[in-house]
């Protein structure tokens, strides 16, 4: 889409398809349906049966109905829509993503950027060939709160950083084996599956997908991958030396296969950057709206998501999503001695806002597609050290593989089925 005037904005609104609107995507179509300048024209679902509830909410915004269709590919056909906002499990991002690209709209695509490094890199050369935007779901880098950290950072107020840690603790209870059974009236569970193996129906595929490799990573994919991101921009790194992480599935028994308790450690020059994963831990509290939207600071020491930066100069606690961030110095009498400070607001709203003024303006968003890979990295690397034992891998930055480790490289990308299919060349 070309960028536009102010004078053609006011005529028309830009045209966004939503794939996939459980959860996510309709609380993303709502977000984008409190703008005067955007339409959403299509709400696409792979199950039939979610469409009329969906649409029933979205009524209540008080704007024009979308078209319902339960196929991408009929959104992509229509050369009115502008973007596609995509909000499907991991394992449908990268596929959606180039597909759009390759149909001429921009594309928000939630996180994790994709479900394999392969993938990544694919969307990445997708949206720098179609010279499409392509925002990744990393909220974090569009809120005034982080950038004002950043920016205190980098004028050095925080002395030499050695040490980052990144938290990600909360309850999130394994699931019991149930047996296979018929697919749901209404869902087309090969197009579900997609780029997945293909597999009889379970309820537990579908709706705890997040915690199968097939189809995700676990919670350092589905939610961690947030703080991972915010963790990486601040500290202004890219890829690591060498990625290491341990860990298990100990708290509970059932079928899930990703770890309920992982540590991964990122080693780069003279600093280490790692990561800590409980799910069996609900005294740990995710940051509330309440204190996302006021002049508030979470509990750190019981905060789930925070991130803690280690400087010679002081100690810098970050809250994502509306969190804020405080910097401590050493106590006096006992009692916290605080350097700087900045209370945060979720920043969703404008993280939509970068994404329609960079189609405007011709412009990478605030999470451009790049920036998203290298921070779904982090992750994915991490989570192939644990698959393979915890071994050490060395990361080769220019190839984004292993050195000398054929059992690491061959978990960078996944097998396809036709026609589910993320092509070599997009």
């Amino acid at each position: 889409m070309e960028p536009r005037g102010a004078s053609d904005v006011a005529q028309r609104a830009d045209r966004v398809g939503i794939y996939r609107c459980r959860r996510r995507g309709l609380h993303l179509a709502l977000g984008f349906a409190e703008r005067d300048d955007t339409e959403i024209a299509y709400f696409a679902d792979v199950n039939a049966r979610t469409l009329p509830s969906r649409l029933k909410l979205f009524e209540k915004s008080g704007r024009p109905a979308p078209r319902a269709v339960t196929d991408l590919r009929r959104i992509l056909e229509d050369k009115s829509v502008d973007a596609v906002v995509i909000a499907t499990p991991d394992h449908w991002h990268a596929l959606a993503t180039v597909w759009a690209c390759q149909a001429d709209k921009h594309v928000y695509v939630e996180k994790p950027v994709s479900h394999s490094p392969w993938e990544g890199r694919q969307m990445v050369a997708a949206a720098r060939k179609y010279n499409k935007v392509v925002q990744a779901g990393f909220q974090n880098r569009s809120a005034a709160y982080n950038m004002h950290a950043k920016k205190f950072l980098e004028e050095g107020e925080l002395g030499t950083i050695h040490m980052v840690r990144v938290y990600n603790q909360k309850l999130w209870p394994n699931a019991k084996p149930v047996p296979d059974s018929p697919v749901p009236e209404g869902l087309n569970w090969d197009m579900w599956t997609g780029p997945a193996p293909l597999t009889p129906y379970n309820v537990n595929y579908h709706r705890k997908w997040n915690h199968f490799w097939r189809f995700s990573g676990g919670d350092i994919i589905n939610d961690a991958v947030h703080q991972m991101d915010l963790a990486r921009w601040l500290i202004g790194r890219d890829y690591p030396k060498t990625v290491y992480s341990v860990g298990g599935r100990w708290a509970q028994d059932g079928v899930f296969e990703t770890p309920d308790t992982q540590v991964a450690v990122f080693e780069y020059d003279k600093l280490l950057m790692t990561f800590e994963l409980t799910l069996y831990s609900p005294y740990m509290l995710k940051t509330d709206p309440v204190v996302r939207n006021s002049d508030m600071f979470p509990y750190w020491p019981q905060n789930a998501t925070r991130i803690e930066i280690y400087g010679t100069k002081g100690l810098m606690l970050v809250g994502r999503h509306g969190g804020g961030w405080q910097v401590f110095d050493r106590t006096k009498n006992r009692k916290p001695v605080v350097k700087a400070q900045e209370y945060g607001r979720f920043p969703d709203p404008d993280h939509k806002e970068d994404f329609i003024q960079a189609i405007r303006n011709n412009r990478r968003p605030n999470a451009d597609i790049e920036k998203g890979h290298k921070s779904t990295l982090l992750c994915q690397f991490a989570n192939i050290s644990y698959r393979l034992g915890g071994q050490k891998l060395v990361v080769d930055p220019k190839t984004e593989s292993f050195v000398g480790n054929d059992a690491a490289n061959a978990l960078l990308k996944r097998k396809y089925r036709e026609p589910w299919v993320v092509p070599e060349t997009v």
